[in-house]
């Protein structure tokens, strides 16, 4: 079936593609096509924050990737999510909202990326946002994504904040300010105890328009080349396969995952891959769908004698129904909590010029690092150590023709000797922060790892055994300049000798951001729409 020509086709409806779709649709005399391989985003647990939970481990609004067994994970496969349904992973994350430091971006222009410095980004950052606080020299006022301060505070919160000063790291008024170093509330993407997902933010107000076309459980499989150019893409909705024809650009926004392979579905990737699949080479690119990476996380639980925690709170008598209550009346309360309250960007050691750590405090706990785990019963919180700086590097590699068969994702968790020694230094300070004067009014004792884990050893051990993915895959389509011979993209997000054809999501990092991405994704997503803009003005 030939869904008919458009001038602008965007593969997938994620937190950059929303971005990139929406924009584009603004210039009325464009018509933009959005395909979407998941559903719409209509569950309610789609939108209570709370709601994470119930969709993070569906595959309904999920791709469900594992990684392959993890050498250095005890052969582990670990969960490696990605959202699928309108707004992509900013549907079903856990809406914490930290941009990249300055370095990062800096480090993307000194490694031939030109625009893509921190000055050169700062004003996209502005542009998505509509900040709680206003506008200033950091933020935003009048953008898609509504942020705010976390709003869960009590007496362990700030003693929480108290016992990492007393380590020596200042307290951050401001995480997304100047600086990303201290201590302070989570940066959350929410509006009223509500998610602002892109699909919220960018594609309900952009749908009106009659120039914009979605087409949700839409699964695109390849994009089709003709005489070195994207012409259009072939995509699978139930039993019918289409087509639709672009008369100007594709735009590829599928993820750290899926870019890469449906650039290999479609013959653009390393020749020996796509050869011994029996897929005809199309465009040779040696770099798709390597350069993969991630951050990695392990917790620190600890037991304590306040019932200012979600498990306390859930778990006494008519728990659930007091916190449905308050989150009707005031939109706060367990249910309105995101994936981190108290925020922490820290060195691991001083000899350091930049954070390489990041904590993430919970008011709660439960028995695996992981989105989507029952609670314990009993009240505790969890202090997650997050490196930031990783080296190891994998890849996502397509293992069949069908393109119903996920790729095989390596990611090479602690497989270089600094990202064991980073891991070790940030669990054992962890500890540390659970035994400050300020937190011994309420912890009663350490849960996990536990008294018996001290040497160094037996902490990188444990890290192996607990250790998770902290959903920030990227690299996979790296930006670099023609000198770069694993760059699968210039400075403009175009596909490296293609025409019509460019990759805008966190696939292009050329290094990893030493910060949650997804609000680095949509500003990928934003900076991709105004270059679109410029070369086709």
């Amino acid at each position: 079936m030939d869904t008919g020509t458009f001038d602008f086709i965007v593969v997938g409806a994620g937190s950059a593609g929303a971005a990139v779709a929406a924009r584009l649709s603004e210039v009325q005399s464009w018509r933009v096509l959005l395909l979407e391989a998941g559903p719409t985003n209509r569950n309610p647990w789609l939108h209570i924050p709370i709601g994470m939970a119930k969709t993070f481990r569906n595959p309904k609004y999920n791709w469900m990737f594992e990684t392959e067994p993890e050498p250095e994970l005890n052969n582990r496969r670990i969960h490696t999510p990605r959202g699928k349904v309108l707004g992509g992973s900013s549907s079903i994350n856990g809406m914490v909202f930290p941009r990249g430091q300055k370095r990062d971006f800096d480090l993307w222009r000194q490694l031939g990326n030109t625009g893509w410095g921190h000055e050169d980004v700062l004003p996209y950052y502005h542009k998505l946002e509509a900040h709680v606080g206003g506008a200033d020299e950091h933020h935003g006022r009048t953008g898609p994504i509504r942020t705010m301060e976390a709003n869960w505070r009590n007496e362990l919160t700030e003693a929480y904040i108290r016992a990492i000063q007393e380590l020596g790291v200042p307290r951050n008024p401001d995480i997304n300010g100047s600086d990303h170093e201290g201590v302070g509330y989570f940066p959350i993407s929410q509006r009223n105890g509500l998610r602002s997902s892109t699909a919220q933010g960018y594609l309900k107000p952009a749908r009106r328009r009659s120039n914009l076309r979605i087409i949700t459980e839409a699964h695109v499989e390849r994009i089709d080349i003709a005489e070195g150019a994207a012409v259009g893409v072939t995509f699978r909705k139930g039993a019918q396969r289409s087509t639709a024809q672009a008369g100007r650009e594709v735009v590829l926004s599928a993820g750290a995952i899926n870019s890469p392979h449906i650039l290999h579905l479609s013959g653009i990737g390393p020749e020996g891959l796509l050869g011994n699949l029996g897929i005809e080479v199309c465009h040779r690119l040696n770099g798709v769908g390597e350069n993969l990476k991630d951050h990695f996380h392990s917790p620190v639980v600890a037991r304590v004698n306040t019932n200012g925690t979600i498990n306390a709170q859930l778990h006494r008598f008519g728990g659930h129904g007091l916190a449905l209550l308050k989150y009707l009346t005031s939109r706060t309360g367990p249910l309105a909590v995101a994936a981190g309250v108290v925020c922490v960007f820290t060195r691991s050691d001083p000899v350091h010029d930049h954070p390489d750590i990041q904590f993430h405090f919970f008011p709660f706990s439960h028995d695996e690092s992981a989105v989507g785990v029952a609670l314990h019963k009993f009240s505790a919180v969890t202090g997650l150590v997050d490196q930031l700086v990783p080296h190891s590097r994998g890849s996502v590699r397509t293992i069949s023709r069908d393109p119903q068969t996920p790729p095989e994702i390596r990611v090479n968790y602690l497989g270089e000797e600094i990202d064991r020694c980073t891991m070790v230094a940030g669990l054992k300070i962890m500890r540390r922060v659970f035994r400050t004067e300020a937190m011994r009014p309420f912890v009663i004792e350490e849960y996990a790892p536990g008294p018996d884990v001290s040497s160094d050893d037996e902490w990188l051990a444990y890290a192996r055994e607990t250790g998770e993915s902290s959903y920030h895959l990227c690299g996979t389509c790296r930006m670099g300049p023609a000198a770069d011979r694993m760059a699968v993209v210039d400075e403009r997000l175009r596909v490296r000798g293609l025409r019509n054809l460019r990759v805008a999501d966190a696939s292009i990092m050329p290094e990893i951001v030493s910060a949650n991405t997804n609000s680095t994704s949509i500003m990928i997503g934003e900076k991709c729409a105004d270059i679109v803009k410029e070369d086709h003005s």
